[in-house]
């Protein structure tokens, strides 16, 4: 039993680190992170309709927290990951929607090393 539960937290650590993609060296922000910041905007990013004011307040949080280069060249990765996906086509207007400037369009296509 131990060693099925075990496995199985190995199976899910491995997941979330593949998941996250590479992250950038110096960058103290993870993906894990950037999706706990804005897991309320969820049900928005998906489906449209009313945001949320817990999802303006953890996109705000988010992007206090990002101030170095670093930071926010891997929260756009991360952002970027969700914006591709079909399943949430709003996730790009949502800072605008907040009120926060972002300095890179929330897209598939953004090259985030710039």
């Amino acid at each position: 039993m131990a060693s099925t539960t075990t496995t199985l937290v190995a199976i899910v650590v491995v997941a979330c680190l593949l998941a996250s993609g590479p992250q950038e060296a110096d960058a103290a922000i993870t993906c894990g992170q950037v999706v706990g910041y804005i897991s309320s905007c969820l049900t928005y990013a998906r489906s449209g309709g009313a945001i949320p004011p817990r999802c303006c307040s953890g996109v705000r949080a988010l992007n206090g927290a990002a101030r170095t280069t670093p930071d926010r060249q891997q929260v756009c990765s991360c952002l970027k990951s969700i914006a591709g996906s079909s399943s949430f086509p709003y996730a790009a207007g949502i800072p605008s929607k907040c009120g926060v400037s972002v300095p890179f369009a929330i897209s598939k296509s953004t090259d985030c090393t710039k």
